[in-house]
């Protein structure tokens, strides 16, 4: 099982994969709401940014858990685009990312490929414990698990803060 954190204190349209947000002051409420929706899990792994590490360890403590750190559940990393508003990133960039959305990198961060394969690997080693494990992570990550194929469309499900995914992959 997957899980969006929860909002980061960040304005809206801004870029921020790598970025290490902390957590919106709906935290709390957020949080609660998660935890009165998830199944039985006997293990939590999240990414080591802020904004998911707090939401992990929120939800180990209710669990009697103690989370776990995995950087391949890290957010995509947008590299100069990080922190910049999306509607000031030179439409340039943004165009040549579209034209080759799995390989180009004009931000000179990681391609979707990359992170598609690094989660795809990460979810494949937890898969294969058969431990029911959730994973506090990104919508990046969650994208990039769900695409069923190499397009730009593909990588466009709606994923929201504190949403519950469960996959064929990952249980």
């Amino acid at each position: 099982m997957l899980v969006r954190h929860t909002r980061p204190e960040v304005a809206d349209g801004v870029c921020y994969g790598r970025t290490d947000l902390d957590v919106a002051a709906s935290f709390s409420a957020e949080a609660t709401a998660i935890l009165a929706s998830l199944p039985s899990i006997e293990r939590i792994v999240t990414s080591p940014l802020r904004r998911c590490r707090r939401l992990a360890s929120h939800i180990a403590a209710a669990r009697g858990l103690q989370p776990a750190v995995d950087a391949r559940f890290q957010e995509m990393d947008f590299g100069r685009w990080e922190g910049l508003r999306w509607s000031d990133i030179p439409r340039r960039e943004v165009r040549a990312w579209t034209l080759d959305f799995l390989h180009a990198r004009p931000h000179g961060g990681e391609s979707v490929a990359e992170l598609r394969d690094r989660t795809r690997e990460a979810l494949s080693s937890y898969a294969a414990s058969g431990t029911q494990t959730l994973i506090v992570t990104h919508s990046g990550v969650i994208k990039a698990a769900l695409a069923g194929g190499d397009t730009m469309e593909s990588f466009r499900t709606p994923v929201a803060f504190g949403e519950l995914v469960a996959g064929p992959e990952y249980g």
